[in-house]
């Protein structure tokens, strides 16, 4: 039986039409990272597809379920093993099709055999309550990642990350005005609430099967986050990676834009809500975020926040 519905992109779906069947046996991905945009999802990727117990896709970012994979690449796939053609001939195919194709998806990943696979695509941050449901309505025992950033180094790092790639105009990064311009995009605005993005996905995904990490922690100590995420993944933590230290990061020199005193204390007054929303929401590192830019939080308004947090959670001990 084909699962599917229709595909528009950025157009809501407002047909709910029943899908009764799941993801068996071991195709499908094991898990997906959804974000953050620079959060260190690359950093991710290239850890794990250096671990023994993995086999990852050859391309890092599929964007099946935002763009059915039709996106300009800017470097050439992958292309290492029969495994990595397989995939490559099976997702041209797929991206052909006009709509999300959840059985053809999973077969996808049918060429990691025994090993663990999964799906890291940054913009599944942006992807609606209807199309979470459903993928995770198809593959119930899905494990969801998402990394986190502090907001206002998050924003800063994606417009560097867009400048350097040429895919904005270079602008004054002096100016408030222009500053703002670039801010407010709706697609840059709709990547820089993980408070949001992790209460869309809490809604769906099992408290067992869904965890936050922290850009903080890679900068802090890589080699307990790879291990954190090896054990939840079920990978084992201490097999060597084959190719890359836990330190290895291809991103972490790419030059930022010069981020002045007045547009840092600017971004952190637009993203001041947001930096205490995730303090009490994301717990860990998030909790360090209001006071880098000198904002208090008292306490009150964590414990006020966390119990509407487990509105979302409320299903799974019900």
């Amino acid at each position: 039986m084909r699962s599917a519905w229709s595909f528009k992109p950025r157009v809501r779906i407002y047909e709910d039409k029943k899908e009764n069947c799941s993801s068996t046996g071991q195709a499908g991905p094991n898990f997906l990272c959804v974000g953050a945009h620079k959060g260190g999802t690359t950093w991710l990727y290239q850890q794990l597809d250096s671990h023994p117990d993995l086999w990852m896709p050859p391309l890092k970012e599929l964007h099946y379920f935002d763009q059915l994979s039709r996106v300009q690449r800017s470097s050439s796939p992958r292309c290492r093993d029969e495994r990595d053609r397989r995939f490559l001939e099976s997702i041209n195919s797929l991206s052909a099709k006009p709509y999300i194709d959840f059985e053809h998806y999973a077969q996808l990943f049918e060429p990691k055999g025994p090993l663990l696979s999964g799906d890291i695509s940054p913009n599944y941050s942006t992807l609606t309550n209807k199309v979470i449901r459903r993928i995770v309505g198809y593959f119930p025992e899905l494990k969801v990642i998402f990394l986190a950033r502090d907001p206002v180094e998050r924003v800063w790092s994606h417009l560097s990350m867009e400048v350097h790639h040429h895919q904005i105009e270079s602008f004054d990064v002096t100016d408030i005005d222009e500053v703002n311009r670039n801010l407010l995009r709706r697609g840059l605005l709709l990547r820089s609430y993980p408070s949001a993005v992790v209460a869309r996905w809490k809604r769906y995904v099992h408290p067992d099967r869904f965890r936050i990490y922290f850009f903080d922690d890679l900068q802090r100590n890589p080699t307990e986050l790879r291990r954190s995420i090896l054990d939840f993944l079920g990978a084992d933590p201490d097999k060597p990676a084959s190719r890359v230290t836990a330190e290895y990061n291809s991103w972490a020199r790419m030059e930022k834009l010069l981020l002045t005193d007045k547009v840092r204390s600017h971004l952190a007054q637009f993203f001041k809500k947001e930096l205490k929303t995730c303090a009490a929401r994301l717990g860990g590192a998030a909790r360090d975020w209001p006071a880098r830019y000198g904002f208090s939080l008292l306490l009150f308004v964590w414990d006020l926040l966390d119990d509407f947090d487990l509105l979302f959670w409320c299903d799974w001990i019900s």
